[in-house]
């Protein structure tokens, strides 16, 4: 079973920062696909940015394009997910997760593990 762990999340002002962790604790999420999904009140969870395993292929929702950048450290199995330029309606829940096949979904019904999520709230 992979544990996947968030943190980072916070409140800022619009046009703030902030970078999310995850950490997946299987030595074997090395060589798995990784993702950050984001649920807004009353909205279904939504794709936000994946990567490869080789941390070579990224993808990004149009929303975020420009703003977001993620990125791995395969070594110790950590993702990470750099906000910059932040909106209000960037404030959701933001999850990360994990799969073992190699390419980057969009769908989280094709992601095995997730974490329980961090708040991250943008004042206008």
């Amino acid at each position: 079973q992979v544990q996947v762990v968030e943190s980072g999340g916070g409140s800022v002002q619009a046009g703030g920062s902030l970078r999310l962790s995850c950490a997946a604790s299987a030595r074997t999420t090395s060589t798995y696909t990784m993702g950050w999904f984001r649920q807004a009140p009353g909205k279904d969870r939504e794709f936000v940015a994946g990567i490869s395993w080789s941390g070579t292929n990224t993808e990004y929702a149009e929303s975020v394009k420009g703003r977001f950048t993620i990125s791995r450290d395969k070594d110790k199995n950590n993702v990470y997910l750099q906000m910059e330029g932040l909106k209000p309606e960037d404030t959701a829940v933001y999850y990360c997760t994990t799969t073992q096949f190699g390419t980057i979904f969009r769908e989280m019904t094709d992601y095995d593990y997730w974490g329980q999520g961090t708040q991250v709230t943008v004042a206008s």
